[in-house]
């Protein structure tokens, strides 16, 4: 009886301790605050504590959603992705808007063999010459944005290009996605005026611009900065004589501004709420979740999806994260499948691909609903939109192939 008494309380006991296992922690690290705050922020935060709601524990193993704000600044985002490494048990460091944070949470998670995952992150060294095998740059990047904007522009007649970039790494490296695209496609880039990131006044570019003889504004910026760009340049009279390209351009900015202040903007995005079901459903859930009730834009939507695949690649070696190497080549090896994407894989380059879409704002007439606000003008098939690995010159990868 006693044996009996002792093996009914150890029952329990055991069962307790195997759900009172060491959690599973996404630790997601963006800009809660300022200029990217409305792109990422609370929104990424609430998207992948819905993936891992939806989830559930992994191999008895909670999962727990942890958030920081890097306030756009290199060392305090290292401190934090450090802190989260080193004493929090964090597995993965996710979204990450400003590329030279991202660039150095990818080297610091290499060197402590955890994980990071960009789908803020646009800076496409993340899967060329600075890719590791602890980094999946999950939802979008400069490659991708700045060539499928610049090349269907060009196409409808936007020949002449000059740009307003933002003063960093990102910036820099979108400007140049689009100029070589203009060139290679035909057209010109005739000039560009830098701003520091969080400008509100763009009035000196605006007028270098207007007089650059110009037919396209091209925006190697985005958040707050495309925002107020956007709204000056109508100000300045800018866009009835120029087309305004944004290859980040998403719903967030036409709710700032309006559709009648918005005519004609495009972009590309891989993820737009009204594609099919699976996408309007999400946009729903989230709604119903956001403090504002906003719809999610691609890079929120891309953190659902990432948490869901690396949750499945947890469940394949039972809830073991914390070695970032062998977590990437899991979920490299497992074909990825959700709402948000569909059907997809994740290249030897740590490149997630997926298609890409071209859209336009549309008219206050053609709106049927305050998110409805895009057309979609084209669609880029997922073998398509990307860089070629054989031309991203990422050390991973052994063979060129396209």
């Amino acid at each position: 009886m006693k044996k009996l008494l002792l093996a009914a309380i150890a029952l329990p006991l055991l069962a307790t301790a195997a759900f009172a296992q060491a959690p599973i922690r996404i630790g997601v690290l963006n800009d809660l605050s300022s200029v990217y705050a409305d792109y990422q922020g609370i929104g990424s935060v609430i998207a992948a504590q819905m993936a891992a709601d939806d989830v559930g524990p992994v191999a008895g193993h909670k999962v727990e959603i942890l958030s920081a704000d890097h306030q756009n600044k290199p060392d305090v985002g290292l401190a934090i992705s450090r802190k989260w490494f080193d004493t929090d048990g964090v597995a993965v460091v996710m979204d990450v808007p400003n590329s030279a944070i991202a660039l150095a949470v990818s080297d610091l998670a290499r060197d402590k063999n955890r994980m990071f995952i960009g789908s803020g992150a646009a800076i496409d060294l993340l899967t060329g010459a600075k890719c590791t095998p602890n980094t999946i740059h999950w939802t979008y990047d400069t490659w991708e944005a700045g060539h499928a904007l610049a090349n269907a522009v060009v196409a409808g007649g936007g020949k002449k290009w000059y740009y307003l970039t933002a003063d960093y790494a990102f910036g820099d490296v979108l400007q140049a996605r689009m100029s070589e695209e203009v060139v290679a496609d035909g057209g010109t880039n005739v000039g560009a005026a830098r701003h520091p990131l969080g400008a509100s006044d763009f009035s000196s570019q605006l007028v270098s611009a207007q007089n650059s003889g110009a037919d396209v504004l091209g925006l190697a910026n985005a958040g707050g900065d495309s925002v107020n760009a956007i709204k000056q340049a109508k100000e300045f009279g800018l866009t009835p004589k120029m087309k305004i390209a944004g290859p980040l351009i998403n719903i967030n900015h036409i709710d700032a501004l309006g559709l009648a202040e918005t005519q004609g903007v495009m972009g590309a995005t891989p993820y737009y709420w009204d594609l099919n079901d699976g996408t309007r459903a999400f946009a729903k859930r989230f709604a119903e979740r956001h403090p504002r009730h906003m719809y999610p834009n691609d890079m929120q939507a891309g953190m659902y999806s990432a948490v869901l695949h690396f949750l499945k690649a947890a469940k394949q070696l039972n809830g073991e994260v914390l070695d970032g190497a062998k977590m990437v080549a899991a979920m490299k090896a497992i074909p990825t499948d959700d709402p948000i994407f569909g059907k997809g894989s994740i290249r030897a380059d740590g490149r997630k691909i997926h298609p890409v879409y071209l859209i336009e704002t549309k008219t206050e007439a053609d709106s049927k609903s305050h998110w409805d606000m895009f057309k979609i003008m084209a669609t880029i098939p997922a073998d398509k939109a990307f860089r070629p690995m054989s031309e991203g010159k990422c050390p991973l990868v052994s063979s060129a192939k396209p």
